[in-house]
């Protein structure tokens, strides 16, 4: 154990307490288990495609928009602040949170759900279980093993949600679900920071887009609360300036608001070790007004936001990619890439799966002009 993990709380997932890797590797050098886990998928190709990755807005539609990889280390610079202020195992925060969207499909949410509709007569599709699927089989980059050989906990805590189908077939890295044993701390802390991450910085793109207004976000009252204080300090600030204070204003409401919270929690239940955590109910979450604040906060941008007519085009048009990709794959398979066109022979729809859900937008818009255009080249 490196020194800094001698300062972890007694709850913490420390390298002293990991139930380790799959395949068994010698201990890294100067850095703990979850730093090499956090380095590896850093270096990892489905990390660096989150770049072009949609999150709202597609990513030919502007350069400052989030775009996945933003998301994630916004994700992971929160809930490793979060860590150590309760104690926590930072690296493996900050692994767990970069790798959370791993998986996740071209055309963000869109994407996803078109994917699962066509994956449905084969076991559907859930870009969670797919960032499992990335760190376990589908990155190749080790000539011993396929996959990233993530430490155990690193991979039970990227698996945010999972059926009981699924959790049977994945055996002892989804036995939590089946036990109905909560997640590590470091795994709670990455999935409020995530919220948070999600929620602040698409206001903050949806009010650049223009598609939503200051006026129609401060009739949302966490909002409202924190416009309100800065315009109080600064009476004349204005346009991204203002917005920028609003929204930090808000995060740290939020922060600070988690982590009161979670210290109460942690306090009233009193775990004295990881065992305690998972038997525990869950310990990292927001006071019940903060909770309601979130949760307008959230039907705003659904409703607003999410359901934009502009953005339901793009939607639309992200779909009908995805599902002509599918279609296009499953007629017939000798079209995909010679890699997946090998794994197709066990299972066609899966690999046509991962074959789509590893493309960047760019790549997928042109995959399905290659396919559909005549005179493109294939």
């Amino acid at each position: 154990m490196l020194d800094f993990e001698r300062n972890l709380a007694p709850y913490a997932v420390s390298s002293a307490n990991t139930k380790g890797r799959v395949h068994p590797e010698e201990p890294p050098f100067g850095r703990t288990e979850f730093e090499r886990d956090r380095d590896r998928i850093i270096h990892s190709a489905a990390f660096r495609r989150l770049e072009y990755k949609t999150q709202v807005f597609v990513n030919t539609e502007g350069d400052l928009y989030r775009t996945r990889l933003t998301h994630s280390l916004e994700v992971a610079q929160l809930a490793r602040s979060i860590a150590r202020n309760l104690g926590l195992n930072e690296e493996l925060t900050e692994a767990v949170a970069l790798a959370h969207d791993l998986g996740h499909t071209p055309f963000g949410h869109a994407g996803q759900d078109a994917l699962n509709e066509c994956m449905q007569p084969h076991g559907g599709f859930e870009h969670n279980l797919q960032s499992l699927r990335v760190v376990d089989d589908l990155e190749e980059k080790y000539a011993s093993f396929n996959g990233l050989n993530l430490c155990f906990e690193t991979r039970e805590s990227i698996l945010k949600h999972c059926s009981r189908p699924n959790a049977e077939r994945l055996g002892d890295v989804a036995k939590r679900f089946l036990d109905n044993r909560r997640p590590v701390l470091e795994a709670q802390v990455t999935n409020l920071a995530d919220e948070i991450a999600y929620n602040n910085h698409d206001i903050d793109d949806g009010l650049r887009s223009g598609l939503i207004t200051l006026e129609q976000c401060a009739e949302v009252r966490l909002f409202k609360q924190h416009l309100d204080r800065v315009l109080a300090r600064h009476p004349k600030l204005e346009g991204r300036r203002l917005i920028h204070e609003t929204v930090r204003g808000v995060i740290n409401a939020l922060v600070s608001d988690l982590l009161a919270e979670s210290d109460r929690r942690i306090q009233q239940h009193q775990p004295t070790c990881v065992a305690d955590v998972q038997q525990a109910p869950a310990l990292i979450g927001f006071s019940d007004g903060m909770a309601e604040l979130n949760r307008e906060l959230k039907a705003f941008l659904r409703k607003s936001l999410y359901q934009h007519y502009q953005v339901l085009r793009a939607t639309m048009k992200a779909r009908r990619v995805v599902q002509d990709l599918f279609a296009t794959f499953m007629e017939d398979p000798r079209l995909l890439p010679p890699q997946f066109f090998q794994r197709a022979q066990a299972d066609a729809p899966r690999a046509i799966a991962d074959y789509i859900a590893g493309m960047t937008d760019r790549y997928a818009m042109k995959e399905h002009q290659r396919l559909s255009v005549p005179g493109m080249p294939g």
